[in-house]
Protein backbone atom coordinates (compact mmCIF):
# COMPACT_ATOMS: atom_id res chain seq x y z
CA UNK A 1 0.00 0.00 0.00
CA UNK A 2 1.44 3.46 -0.78
CA UNK A 3 0.04 6.91 0.85
CA UNK A 4 0.11 9.51 -1.21
CA UNK A 5 -0.61 13.05 0.16
CA UNK A 6 -1.17 15.79 -1.88
CA UNK A 7 0.17 19.42 -0.27
CA UNK A 8 -1.82 22.80 -0.67
CA UNK A 9 -4.10 24.54 1.01
CA UNK A 10 -8.29 24.38 1.70
CA UNK A 11 -10.55 26.85 0.21
CA UNK A 12 -11.72 27.19 -2.93
CA UNK A 13 -9.80 30.55 -2.50
CA UNK A 14 -6.63 28.71 -3.19
CA UNK A 15 -7.65 26.88 -6.24
CA UNK A 16 -5.30 27.04 -9.20
CA UNK A 17 -2.37 28.67 -6.58
CA UNK A 18 0.96 27.46 -7.29
CA UNK A 19 0.91 26.40 -3.70
CA UNK A 20 -1.33 23.77 -4.92
CA UNK A 21 -0.10 21.87 -7.27
CA UNK A 22 -0.02 18.76 -4.59
CA UNK A 23 -4.08 19.03 -4.26
CA UNK A 24 -4.37 19.08 -8.29
CA UNK A 25 -2.39 16.10 -8.88
CA UNK A 26 -4.49 14.17 -6.02
CA UNK A 27 -7.21 15.42 -8.25
CA UNK A 28 -6.04 14.15 -11.41
CA UNK A 29 -4.77 10.47 -9.95
CA UNK A 30 -8.24 10.36 -8.60
CA UNK A 31 -9.91 11.04 -12.05
CA UNK A 32 -8.01 9.33 -13.49
CA UNK A 33 -8.32 6.23 -11.68
CA UNK A 34 -12.27 6.75 -10.26
CA UNK A 35 -11.08 7.32 -6.66
CA UNK A 36 -13.70 9.43 -4.60
CA UNK A 37 -11.67 12.00 -2.53
CA UNK A 38 -14.20 12.48 0.13
CA UNK A 39 -13.77 11.03 3.43
CA UNK A 40 -12.87 12.83 6.12
CA UNK A 41 -9.84 11.13 8.16
CA UNK A 42 -6.76 12.53 9.79
CA UNK A 43 -7.77 16.22 9.07
CA UNK A 44 -7.96 15.40 5.23
CA UNK A 45 -9.66 14.38 2.29
CA UNK A 46 -9.17 10.79 1.70
CA UNK A 47 -9.93 8.36 -0.69
CA UNK A 48 -9.10 4.91 -1.16
CA UNK A 49 -8.56 2.51 -4.51
CA UNK A 50 -5.99 1.36 -6.99
CA UNK A 51 -3.30 2.31 -8.88
CA UNK A 52 -1.25 0.06 -10.67
CA UNK A 53 -2.61 -2.66 -9.29
CA UNK A 54 -1.61 -1.23 -5.59
CA UNK A 55 -3.89 -0.11 -3.04
CA UNK A 56 -3.48 3.48 -2.65
CA UNK A 57 -4.92 6.22 -0.03
CA UNK A 58 -4.97 9.58 -1.73
CA UNK A 59 -4.85 12.45 0.87
CA UNK A 60 -5.23 16.14 0.36
CA UNK A 61 -4.57 17.37 4.34
CA UNK A 62 -7.13 20.20 5.52
CA UNK A 63 -4.82 21.81 7.99
CA UNK A 64 -3.06 24.49 5.40
CA UNK A 65 0.54 24.24 4.51
CA UNK A 66 2.07 24.84 7.74
CA UNK A 67 0.65 21.91 9.76
CA UNK A 68 0.61 18.90 7.02
CA UNK A 69 3.01 16.88 9.36
CA UNK A 70 -0.31 16.38 11.35
CA UNK A 71 -2.30 14.83 8.41
CA UNK A 72 1.02 13.10 7.25
CA UNK A 73 1.92 11.43 10.90
CA UNK A 74 -1.83 11.06 11.66
CA UNK A 75 -2.32 8.69 8.22
CA UNK A 76 0.36 6.41 8.95
CA UNK A 77 0.07 6.00 12.68
CA UNK A 78 -3.75 4.77 10.91
CA UNK A 79 -2.33 2.69 8.38
CA UNK A 80 0.76 1.02 10.86
CA UNK A 81 1.58 -1.47 7.63
CA UNK A 82 2.72 1.26 5.43
CA UNK A 83 6.48 2.41 6.10
CA UNK A 84 7.36 6.13 5.33
CA UNK A 85 9.35 4.79 2.42
CA UNK A 86 5.50 3.98 0.91
CA UNK A 87 4.41 7.43 1.73
CA UNK A 88 5.03 10.48 -1.36
CA UNK A 89 4.46 13.55 -0.93
CA UNK A 90 3.16 15.89 -3.61
CA UNK A 91 4.68 19.81 -3.28
CA UNK A 92 5.37 22.44 -5.26
CA UNK A 93 9.16 23.97 -5.48
CA UNK A 94 10.17 27.62 -5.71
CA UNK A 95 13.64 26.45 -6.64
CA UNK A 96 12.39 23.96 -9.98
CA UNK A 97 11.38 25.90 -13.20
CA UNK A 98 7.66 25.68 -13.63
CA UNK A 99 7.00 22.60 -15.94
CA UNK A 100 9.73 20.35 -14.00
CA UNK A 101 9.57 18.02 -12.11
CA UNK A 102 12.16 16.69 -9.50
CA UNK A 103 11.78 12.48 -7.39
CA UNK A 104 14.11 12.20 -4.58
CA UNK A 105 13.79 9.20 -1.92
CA UNK A 106 14.70 11.61 0.96
CA UNK A 107 16.12 14.92 1.60
CA UNK A 108 15.73 18.10 3.20
CA UNK A 109 12.55 20.59 2.86
CA UNK A 110 14.84 22.55 0.84
CA UNK A 111 12.52 25.70 2.33
CA UNK A 112 9.27 24.38 1.77
CA UNK A 113 6.92 24.93 5.23
CA UNK A 114 4.61 21.81 4.20
CA UNK A 115 7.70 19.30 4.00
CA UNK A 116 9.12 20.91 6.98
CA UNK A 117 6.54 19.79 9.37
CA UNK A 118 5.93 16.52 7.70
CA UNK A 119 9.63 15.53 8.42
CA UNK A 120 9.15 17.69 12.15
CA UNK A 121 6.64 15.28 12.80
CA UNK A 122 7.72 11.88 11.79
CA UNK A 123 11.36 12.39 12.61
CA UNK A 124 12.90 11.35 9.58
CA UNK A 125 13.09 12.91 6.05
CA UNK A 126 12.99 8.93 4.39
CA UNK A 127 9.85 9.20 2.52
CA UNK A 128 9.94 9.78 -1.46
CA UNK A 129 9.09 13.36 -2.63
CA UNK A 130 7.50 14.80 -6.06
CA UNK A 131 8.63 18.74 -6.45
CA UNK A 132 6.35 20.08 -8.91
CA UNK A 133 8.44 23.61 -10.54
CA UNK A 134 6.72 26.80 -10.07
CA UNK A 135 9.85 29.06 -10.45
CA UNK A 136 9.59 32.32 -11.69
CA UNK A 137 11.42 33.48 -14.82
CA UNK A 138 11.63 36.81 -12.91
CA UNK A 139 13.04 37.97 -9.42
CA UNK A 140 10.27 38.07 -6.83
CA UNK A 141 10.17 40.09 -3.50
CA UNK A 142 7.68 38.22 -1.80
CA UNK A 143 7.80 34.30 -2.18
CA UNK A 144 4.32 34.07 0.54
CA UNK A 145 2.71 36.00 -1.96
CA UNK A 146 3.99 34.47 -5.56
CA UNK A 147 3.06 31.12 -4.36
CA UNK A 148 -0.52 31.70 -3.10
CA UNK A 149 -1.22 33.81 -6.28
CA UNK A 150 -2.87 31.60 -8.88
CA UNK A 151 -1.18 30.77 -11.93
CA UNK A 152 -2.01 32.95 -15.34
CA UNK A 153 -3.86 32.11 -18.09
CA UNK A 154 -0.59 31.55 -19.82
CA UNK A 155 0.90 29.22 -17.94
CA UNK A 156 -2.29 27.27 -17.39
CA UNK A 157 -1.48 24.68 -20.64
CA UNK A 158 2.33 24.18 -18.76
CA UNK A 159 0.68 23.11 -15.68
CA UNK A 160 -1.93 20.84 -16.98
CA UNK A 161 0.99 19.35 -19.07
CA UNK A 162 3.23 18.82 -15.90
CA UNK A 163 0.21 17.46 -13.65
CA UNK A 164 -0.03 14.64 -16.21
CA UNK A 165 3.43 13.95 -16.24
CA UNK A 166 3.20 13.74 -12.67
CA UNK A 167 0.78 11.67 -12.69
CA UNK A 168 2.39 9.26 -15.00
CA UNK A 169 5.59 9.67 -12.33
CA UNK A 170 3.44 8.53 -9.81
CA UNK A 171 2.33 5.04 -11.67
CA UNK A 172 5.99 4.91 -12.30
CA UNK A 173 7.38 4.85 -8.89
CA UNK A 174 4.27 2.36 -7.46
CA UNK A 175 4.83 0.08 -10.82
CA UNK A 176 9.22 0.13 -10.98
CA UNK A 177 9.85 1.54 -7.94
CA UNK A 178 11.41 5.36 -7.20
CA UNK A 179 14.92 4.42 -8.64
CA UNK A 180 13.05 3.54 -11.78
CA UNK A 181 11.18 6.97 -11.91
CA UNK A 182 13.78 9.12 -11.22
CA UNK A 183 15.63 7.65 -13.96
CA UNK A 184 12.72 8.55 -16.35
CA UNK A 185 11.38 11.90 -14.79
CA UNK A 186 14.14 14.00 -13.29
Amino acid sequence: MFIIVGLGNPGSEFDWTRHNLGFMLIDKLATDEGINVSRRECSSWLGRGEIEASVVALAKPQTFMNLSGQAASCLLAKYPTVTSSQLIVISDDLALPLGRIRIRERGSAGGHNGLKSIIASLGTDEFVRLRIGIQPDHPISDAKKFVLNTFAKGERALVTEVIDRSANAIRTIIREGVLQAMSEFN
